[in-house]
């Protein structure tokens, strides 16, 4: 049998291995598999099972609290994790105010822990992402971190010196343990045969983890990986595969590609602070225009799905599938035609007007005025440069053609994405814009933080401007309801008004596609977030030869 080491190619190093301070993509792998939280998703439903805890979270509306149970499980160094580790991750959280995680925490009032395996949380007001998004927090050991953190709390600048603390051997409580980080190199990790989860069903699946370990390898960039995998030195890439590798690697034995959903959003975000996008009937007529569905068979040769609204479709709870349709199913010619008379209803009017008949656009029109006879100002499209996300520098050439069809003064931009930010979030001196998101929260409590007006404020994501009094009072429901099922249709109206109002016009959710190697190791579980995920790690096998 072929030796249980899992080799699983990384593109980037990670930047640290504190837990605090992680927010880059290679970080947070490898302590995913270190630093454990009380929930996770099923693979299949993507409802919350529990994971530390051993049951669901018991809630009392009365007291607005929750509690909690949770399973005989030790840390890595053998000591055992109990609710008062589960307590002072919380309080550290708050007392720190730890980026990324406080915004989870703030409005959590006490923890108290009656017992070693209970944790009662009591909330200052109602909050439905408390479930999906504080408890699906990483429990710290308080053992490890009150040496770190005691001696800091009362010092200038606590935060900084907490998140830049160098963690060498992190003390978790997952699947793996760190062995050896040769920096530039690679990372090993060994089974930690004290996981909790070891040998036992959770949620119909039987784990392990059946590896001796797992060896992540640095590579610059995907051809070396990619040639890596082909070749057998590398048993899976973790990173999503571009669509120019895929022949290759579908014709190269023993390997296999996964294609998920991701859960992402990629759009065209419009500032309706000002014209031209400040007029509702202007937006529409542009949403038109927009082609997804050929931007989605050229750029991602089919490899993703249109988005018609800011929740994935994957998402399968909370996205809307009845929302407003702009030019769905039309022809480009049907698009010019629609686009060209909800502008003229509209008051708009072109010195020179455009001439399109059956057979195409013949020209486009020349000077655009609105209905008061003010000239339309030309519109920049901004998009990050073709070097780092060439579907986007793309989409923005496709979208600029299809606003100067119709004699719409229109280019589209390619800045760095620092710049881009800058002019978005922080200066907001813009016209529209190319952006994502790829890895958006399955709970789509974004879709209340991107468009609420309290959020339209400098490096606030309500980046458009977009204010409806309805919408707010929608939305701010929306973040107290407890009940699931009376959230979810209040998610479906808020989408409904996204869709019809136009702040953003959703284009594409590509697929991630991951490829493995077949000869030595089995087991892969597939998720929106692809096969990289507790369940896949918790449950690969090595091939059986024999």
């Amino acid at each position: 049998m072929p030796s249980p080491i899992l080799k699983v190619g990384l593109l980037e190093e990670p930047k640290s291995l504190n837990p605090w301070r992680s927010s880059d993509a290679w970080s947070s792998r490898i302590l995913s598999l270190i630093y454990q939280p009380l929930y996770i998703r099923d693979p299949e439903s993507l409802e919350f099972v529990p994971w530390l805890a051993d049951s669901d979270p018991v809630y009392d509306d009365a007291a607005i609290s929750y509690r909690i149970t949770i399973r005989d499980a030790r840390w890595s160094d053998g000591e055992p994790l109990t609710s008062e580790d589960v307590a002072y991750t919380a309080e550290l959280i708050k007392a720190f105010r730890i980026p990324r995680y406080y915004a989870n925490w703030e409005f959590v009032d006490r923890v108290e822990t009656p017992d070693k395996h209970t944790i009662v949380f009591y909330l200052s007001s109602r909050r439905a992402t408390f479930t999906t998004r504080s408890l699906t927090t990483p429990i710290v050991s308080r053992r490890e971190w009150e040496p770190i953190a005691g001696p800091l709390r009362n010092t200038d600048a606590p935060l900084p010196a907490l998140l830049n603390h160098p963690l060498e051997r992190p003390v978790g409580s997952g699947p793996f343990s760190l062995v050896e980080w040769k920096r530039g190199g690679y990372l090993h990790l060994r089974r930690n045969d004290r996981f909790f989860g070891k040998g036992r069903t959770i949620n119909r699946r039987l784990l392990g983890p059946y590896l001796d370990g797992i060896l992540f390898k640095l590579y610059g960039t995907s051809d070396t990986a990619v040639l890596a995998l082909k070749k057998g030195s590398l048993d899976m890439f973790w990173w999503g595969i571009q669509p120019g590798y895929l022949k290759g690697l579908a014709e190269t034995d023993h390997i296999d590609l996964h294609s998920n959903e991701k859960s992402a959003l990629y759009y065209l975000g419009l500032n309706l602070r000002k014209p031209p996008f400040s007029d509702i009937r202007f937006r529409r007529a542009v949403a038109v225009l927009v082609d997804k569905d050929f931007i989605l068979d050229r750029l991602l040769q089919g490899h993703g799905v249109v988005m018609d609204t800011i929740v994935p479709p994957g998402n399968r709870f909370w996205h809307s599938a009845h929302v407003p349709l702009h030019g769905k199913g039309l022809t480009r010619i049907e698009r010019a035609k629609t686009a060209l008379g909800i502008l003229r209803d509209a008051g708009y009017r072109w010195e020179v007007p455009p001439r399109i008949d059956d057979r195409g656009i013949r020209s486009a029109g020349r000077k655009l005025t609105d209905s008061k006879g003010n000239p339309v100002p030309p519109i920049t499209i901004l998009t990050p440069p073709a070097d780092y996300d060439p579907m986007r520098a793309q989409a923005g050439i496709f979208i600029q053609e299809w606003l100067k069809s119709i004699g719409l003064s229109a280019t589209a931009k390619p800045i760095s994405f620092s710049s881009l930010s800058e002019q978005v979030r922080v200066r907001r001196e813009f016209d529209a814009f190319i952006h994502g998101y790829g890895n958006l929260s399955l709970d789509p409590d974004y879709v209340r933080s991107f468009f609420h007006s309290r959020f339209d404020r400098i490096h606030g994501r309500n980046t458009s401007g977009y204010r409806n009094p309805e919408f707010d009072s929608l939305s701010d429901l929306s973040a107290s309801t407890m009940d699931r099922g009376d959230r979810q249709q209040l998610l479906h109206r808020m989408q409904r008004m996204i869709a019809g109002d136009l702040p953003w016009i959703p284009l594409y959710n590509p697929h991630i596609i991951e490829a493995v190697r077949t000869d030595r190791f089995t087991g892969w579980v597939d998720m929106p977030v692809g096969i990289g995920n507790w369940w896949s790690f918790c449950q690969l096998k090595p091939v059986d030869r024999r």
